[in-house]
């Protein structure tokens, strides 16, 4: 199979330069004024109600959703997708195989959480931040919708399968930014788009372009006090992917146990690292590719902080 490596390898080292130094500026940021608000960072009293509860934990499904963990909770995720149901019987409609995605996500800050993760697919490691540059609130100082800024770099350390050549650990490399902008529009209802770019380094052929665009939606509609459903979708941009790959398209159900949040759904994308599910799902919903999947989220608060 004949690769493309990125045609300028100095991208790399401009996207690690980008990442770290957002990473510092927005640590030094945070530690500087975490408790404030935008209003606030405009002379205004920073005294506002903030709406909570938006979605019940840091993911949608697959998708980064706009909540963080509190400052000094830790966040143990385990992730799961089976096989495809259509692999009937002989294959337990699924359930003989699967992916997994072990992660360990803490929130430095009301504002900063940074997370890593190990994944079966591709035996990818994956490290991101994910900054809340605004938070909805209302009353007297109102903002009507929250917003993030997540960026993460993912390794894939797969053997080479081709020695023969010079193999550069750069090509391993692939990052995500993407921008969430989110609002809870009642009490039971909430919905966010996230634009989104994937850089890949290396692909498999010339006319696969190594910047891929796309545009996550994600809505949660609450059922119970502790019971919702979740629905995903990302529409990647015509002209940017082959031809076997398709849109991701998720609908979960939420479940609220004190400690846990479980998240039970079925989505055609088996991958759980955000390149690939954006990238390279190959399942199609028409053809019986779903996989029957799961996220159980365990938090831990290792530092108790003020309210806010």
């Amino acid at each position: 199979m004949n690769y493309q490596v990125s045609k300028n390898d100095m991208v790399t080292k401009k996207l690690f330069a980008i990442t770290g130094s957002a990473m510092l500026t927005l640590f030094c940021f945070t530690t500087q004024a975490q408790d404030d608000d935008l209003l606030a960072l405009l002379g205004e009293d920073s005294t506002v109600d903030y709406v909570t509860a938006g979605f019940k934990t840091t993911r949608v499904i697959n998708l980064q959703s706009f909540e963080n963990n509190a400052a000094g909770v830790l966040d143990f995720k385990i992730s799961h997708r089976f096989n495809y149901l259509n692999g009937g019987a002989y294959e337990f409609f699924g359930l003989d195989g699967a992916t997994l995605r072990l992660g360990l996500e803490y929130g430095i800050t009301k504002r900063l959480m940074v997370g890593v993760g190990r994944s079966t697919v591709n035996k990818t490691y994956d490290s991101f931040f994910k900054y809340k540059i605004l938070r909805q609130s209302k009353g007297a100082k109102k903002m009507p919708v929250s917003m993030s800024w997540f960026s993460s770099i993912a390794c894939n350390t797969l053997k080479w399968t081709d020695t023969t050549r010079t193999n550069y650990f750069s090509s391993r490399l692939h990052y995500v930014h993407q921008l969430i902008i989110g609002r809870k529009f009642s009490e039971g209802f909430s919905a966010q788009l996230s634009p989104t770019v994937v850089h890949r380094n290396l692909v498999k052929t010339e006319a696969e372009p190594n910047d891929v665009f796309a545009l996550g939606i994600g809505t949660r509609q609450k059922i119970t006090r502790r019971t919702s459903i979740n629905l995903e979708y990302i529409y990647v941009l015509p002209d940017q992917l082959d031809a076997i790959y398709n849109n991701s398209l998720s609908v979960g159900f939420d479940i609220e146990t004190g400690g846990h949040v479980f998240q039970l759904h079925f989505t055609n994308s088996r991958a759980m690292t955000e390149s690939y599910f954006i990238t390279e799902t190959d399942g199609e919903w028409s053809a019986g590719d779903i996989s029957f999947g799961f996220n159980i989220s365990r938090v831990f608060t290792l530092k108790k902080n003020s309210a806010g």
